[in-house]
């Protein structure tokens, strides 16, 4: 396993592959789980993300599950220490309304979103849930307009001030309110987002795409991440669950256009002349790029993990890379 800081120099030291758990002490079991935690471990992985509403979504789940489950894997293997664990705030529904957070036409009304009071609490109970009394990584989960940037902005500063939080981090907002935020936290010589966590994967999705409250990594956000020495890029859904290796994964209707075949075809040309897996090398093409791009690896087996491992150490030729970029 191959190593680099988060942002920049400021950060902590972090795996190059981290390991998302939402779905483990629920469709993951808690045996199979924690087999995938050690294996990771053992392979030298030292980052975890999760969120405070992993997997609300899901029948019978209110969103406590993965951090649960993440917090009884430490505190089971004294692991805490070893390991930069990341979780978000943002995103959590209010029960009071029900455990859907998201309208099917995308209106966010149910989110707790990310007011001052909101941000403080999800810590809180974040940290208790995990059995913890810090966060290496703190994460904006989605856009919330309903309230001041620079309330959001203060909230966050506040707890690394305090010491409950190291670094902290944005996800599925648009550049633009990346770039503010940044700007804001500045102005009053306060800490902000240094890590940016977006969907991101080979294929890339039709013009106009939309995902939801989701965002995806597209070119502006590279070029202004590639300006800031202190900005770390992560991307999640980066194998799209499974859809480059097995046909029973269709790919989202966001990525089925006429230009993804040929970069299909590409992708497992060059597989087969390293003799690695089309997974691999997408892996690897993220970790490779002018803008390393950070992959969130979701996996429910320790075979799953063992075929992605190696692509930590994965260094795809020049002409290679060359040759996915192009196509």
């Amino acid at each position: 396993m191959r190593f680099r800081p988060l942002a920049g120099a400021t950060g902590p030291q972090v795996s190059d592959l981290c390991l998302g758990i939402m779905y483990f002490g629920t469709t993951v079991d808690e045996e199979t789980s924690f087999a995938i935690l050690d294996r990771f471990a053992e392979a030298g992985g030292t980052f975890l993300d999760t969120a405070n509403n992993y997997p609300c979504w899901l029948d019978g789940s209110t969103g406590d599950e993965a951090e649960l489950a993440l917090g009884r894997w430490l505190d089971s293997r004294r692991a805490r220490d070893r390991m930069v664990i990341a979780t978000k705030v943002g995103a959590r529904p209010d029960p009071a309304r029900g455990t859907r957070w998201i309208s099917d036409d995308g209106d966010l009304g149910n989110a707790e979103g990310l007011a001052a009071k909101t941000i403080r609490q999800g810590l809180e109970s974040s940290l208790r849930r995990l059995g913890t009394d810090r966060l290496d990584l703190y994460y904006a989960h989605i856009e919330d307009r309903r309230v001041p940037l620079d309330e959001t902005v203060g909230a966050f500063a506040e707890l690394v001030a305090e010491g409950a939080v190291g670094t902290l981090g944005v996800s599925n907002h648009a550049t633009w309110r990346i770039a503010e935020a940044r700007r804001l936290a500045a102005e009053r010589g306060l800490p902000g987002y240094q890590v940016v966590q977006q969907k991101h994967t080979y294929l890339k999705p039709h013009q106009g795409a939309h995902f939801g409250c989701q965002r995806h990594v597209d070119d502006e956000l590279l070029d202004y991440a590639g300006t800031q020495d202190d900005l770390t890029v992560l991307g999640y859904s980066t194998l799209m669950a499974g859809a480059y290796t097995r046909d029973d994964k269709p790919l989202l209707a966001q990525y089925a256009h006429d230009g993804s075949p040929a970069r299909l075809r590409t992708l497992r040309e060059v597989a087969d002349q390293t003799g690695a897996t089309p997974n691999q090398v997408v892996l690897a093409w993220l970790l490779g790029g002018t803008v390393p791009v950070l992959p969130v690896i979701a996996v429910s087996s320790v075979a799953q993990l063992e075929e992605l491992l190696p692509a930590a150490e994965l260094d795809l030729a020049p002409e290679l890379r060359a040759r996915l970029d192009a196509a």
